[in-house]
């Protein structure tokens, strides 16, 4: 379905990859994956125009479906005033405004944009887009995929056009797919997860979360996966543009301590915990609601990242950091399908 040699596919990864990683893994004979919801129109053109040059290979196109939030201006005092401490203790000053268009809900001008390259897959992170907006993708032949953290979840996206289900188990890195309920306890491990969707939709499964190793993939597929997602395999690798203290914290420990937080963005993302995950907590009612909280970190981010500090950045990872590689992204695809 997917016109690929290789049940691998590499999960979209917003802020640490750009095209190369995608390329590199479509020509490896998996899915590549190109992250859309923090590039604009000229950038994705850009984008794809180079991906369309580089590999006739199917590359998977990533948007986010979430709703924008109207801004709060008490919620939005009340996490500077938490923040504070930390620009003052690096001698920073606070941005003029809140501006959150770095993460922005695919719209009909994207979808104006990606329609003149026909992607053969299109993916979506928090549910799926509007009925109009959908059939035009799916009007050009797209295949659609779409994130579930629960069975509810499942089965709505096979309800509404998703051609495959995504199954983000809770062991999976980065932000979690939930749309229909904020509740976390509803989401299960990949395990129980995938078991529970194999018996509620009748659409393909692709399986995310804690799959590091070609054990980890043939174990997916015996429990009914299609294919798998991974993500966080591919973050040392030299097509990856992950920060080099990112890149440190994911090497420096076998097994990570990861969290959910919904500090860097306001939303829940598994990532390594640091110190402003410790400091706050990793879940808390700080953060203005996403993507707005993103924007009264970034400049704590930067200075401390330029002095080799990790303290105020999103370090996404999954559990499961074994199968993590200074090799290139096509080797470690290989690696992960057995070929």
């Amino acid at each position: 379905m997917l016109d690929i040699d290789l049940p691998v596919i590499q999960a979209p990864m917003a802020g640490v990859q750009g095209a190369d990683l995608a390329i590199a893994v479509s020509g490896a004979g998996g899915l590549g994956s190109l992250p859309c919801a923090m590039l604009d129109a000229a950038q994705l053109r850009a984008a794809l125009e180079r991906i369309a040059a580089a590999t006739p290979r199917p590359v998977n196109l990533n948007f986010f479906c979430h709703a924008m939030p109207t801004p709060d201006a008490s919620r939005e005092a009340r996490w500077r005033e938490a923040l504070q401490p930390y620009y003052d203790e690096l001698g920073l000053a606070f941005p003029d405004a809140n501006d959150a268009g770095a993460r922005r809900p695919i719209d009909a001008a994207v979808v104006d944009v990606i329609a003149g390259f026909r992607p053969k897959v299109v993916s979506f992170h928090f549910g799926l887009p509007a009925p109009d907006l959908l059939q035009r993708i799916k009007g050009w032949g797209a295949f659609v995929l779409g994130s579930a953290t629960t069975i509810e979840e499942g089965r709505w996206l096979a309800a509404h056009g998703a051609d495959a289900v995504i199954a983000q188990g809770l062991e999976a890195g980065g932000h979690r797919g939930h749309f229909l309920s904020d509740d976390l306890s509803l989401q299960l491990p990949l395990r129980d997860l995938l078991a529970g969707l194999a018996h509620a939709i009748d659409v393909p499964l692709i399986a995310a979360g804690g799959i590091g190793s070609h054990a980890d993939v043939r174990a997916a597929l015996r429990a009914g996966a299609s294919a798998v997602q991974v993500g966080t395999s591919y973050l040392l690798c030299p097509e990856a543009t992950t920060s080099p203290v990112h890149r440190t914290a994911i090497a420096r420990a076998s097994v990570p301590d990861t969290a959910l937080t919904n500090l860097f963005s306001g939303r829940p993302a598994r990532g390594i915990s640091n110190r402003l995950m410790r400091d706050l907590g990793p879940l808390s009612d700080l953060p203005p609601a996403f993507p707005l909280a993103a924007e009264a970190i970034a400049p704590l981010r930067s200075h401390a990242e330029r002095i080799g500090r990790d303290d105020f950045s999103p370090l996404w990872s999954g559990t499961n950091t074994a199968g993590c590689s200074t090799q290139g992204a096509a080797e470690i695809t290989r690696t992960l399908a057995g070929a």
